[in-house]
Parts: C-alpha cells; structure tokens; sequence
C-alpha cells in the first residue's frame, strides 16, 4: 500500500529546507486528521508535501491528539510535467464542476480556470467569487492528496468569457494549444492531438495544453466561434456527449497519454 499523503501547511519547518535525518512535527489541521483521523502512530510511514513537488518521506516516531513527530527519511524534489494541462471549467449546478476539480486532479491537472460562461446558471460575485474559489482549491487538495500527488494545481481567477478569449489569445500567441470540447465539433480529440504533435518540434506536443469545458447547457455558438477565432480547437471528446463533470476528465486523459505521462 502507498504511503499516505499530507500537506506541509502544519509542519514545524519550512520542507524546502528538510533533508535526510531531520526531524520535524506536524500540527494543525494536517496533524490532527492524521493522528484522530487516520489514528496514524509510531512506525509507520507518511509522505509530506509542500504542493510544489517537494516530498519528504518520513517515519512518524511519536503521535499525540495534535499531530506527529517525524523524521525525514528521504528528501525528493519531483520534476514537473514535461506538457503542462490546464482545465478551464465552467461553472456548472449540481456540483458537476467541482467534480471535475475532483477527478481532472486526480488525474495529473496542472491548473485549473473557473469560467463565467454565458449559459451557466451558477453565477459567481462578489463574496460567493471568493468563496466558490476557496472551495475549488479545498477540492483540489483533498484530490491531490489522494492521488499521493506531489504537486497541488493552482485554482486561477474566475474569468468571464471576454476574459477568457484574451488568455487563449496569449497562450496559443506563447506556442501552447487550447482545445474546447464540444459535441459538434467537426474534429475528434484524437485526430486534434496529431495534428498538434506533427506541427511541433520534435513531434512531442507543446509545452502547455489547455482543456476548455462548457456547462450542463453547452457552449453558446458564439463562443464557440469566438474561442476558434481567438486560436482554439474546437474537439469531440468519443461518441457519446458527456457531462460537464465528465468532458474535462476524458479529454485531460486522453491528453497526458498523447504526452507520455501513461506510458
């Protein structure tokens, strides 16, 4: 079985700065779901993580109701993605976007896009904004620690659809690829995904890939057009129309297998 995983916000040291050997003790709230929670105790082993790639492999040594003493057994600073995936999800009702937070995470996501789309009924303002991010990055955490990832993606700033036209400009401008899936796009994900890997050095695809999903009531057909018009691809995502929680989950897939991260 693999190591639990824990987030280095109560450790009693910056992890940066932990090698082999060092001992170190694990509060607040981490600490405690691990000692209460998880009832973890003396002689077993638990992974720490700053978010960023930094691991520390540890053995806890004594347990209390607050937390654990550690000590760091091994020290790894995991490299980052050679494509890094971001997903840009509409806002969606019924918890369908924050499902896709969930899996796209568990599944390697870089980063995640709250998007303010024209037909989403969810409407983020003000406190809500704020609050519907927070959420969004609790979801992430619980994801990553999960899938004992390393790294934590970053939930971005809510953008509204003329937002959004202008950071897909940017990034496709900066050599990276959008693709937005929708259910009568005249080309598959699969095909799209050549095309990209053929028109690259190297034939390996660009460095940074963005994943666009539409809520429960689809893309509008102007932004659809305004998305092709600003640089993006509008994809299929397989035979069948998916959910908003499901789209981005099939498509990322399918994305960091044509990267060579599932090989």
């Amino acid at each position: 079985m693999t190591r639990p995983v824990f987030l280095s916000d109560g450790l009693s040291a910056d992890p940066a700065g932990l090698e082999a050997g060092a001992r170190a003790r694990l509060d607040g709230d981490e600490g405690r779901h691990a000692a209460q929670v998880r009832r973890i105790g003396a002689g077993e082993w638990i992974d720490v993580v700053d978010g960023r790639g930094r691991r520390l492999v540890c053995e806890v040594v004594g347990a209390s109701k607050t937390g654990l003493d550690l000590v760091v057994a091994r020290a790894v600073d995991e490299a980052g993605p050679a494509v890094r995936t971001v997903l840009v999800q509409a806002l969606a009702k019924g918890g369908h976007d924050e499902q896709a937070i969930d899996v796209c995470t568990q599944i390697g996501v870089s980063a995640v896009v709250p998007w303010a789309s024209e037909r989403a009924v969810v409407r983020w303002s003000g406190p809500r904004a704020l609050k519907g991010r927070a959420k969004w990055q609790g979801v992430a955490r619980a994801a990553a620690k999960q899938a004992r990832r390393a790294f934590v993606p970053e939930v971005g700033e809510p953008m509204d659809t003329r937002g959004l036209l202008g950071w897909v400009g940017r990034l496709v401008e900066a050599g990276g690829a959008v693709l937005v899936c929708h259910e009568e796009a005249c080309e598959g994900i699969g095909s799209a995904l050549e095309g990209l890997c053929a028109d690259s050095p190297g034939g390996r695809l660009p460095g940074r890939v963005a994943v666009v999903v539409g809520p429960e009531g689809g893309i509008s057909p102007g932004e659809s057009e305004a998305l092709a018009g600003a640089g993006a691809v509008l994809v299929g995502v397989g035979p069948t129309v998916l959910r908003s929680s499901t789209a981005g989950a099939v498509a990322l897939a399918l994305v960091l297998a044509a990267a060579g991260q599932y090989r």
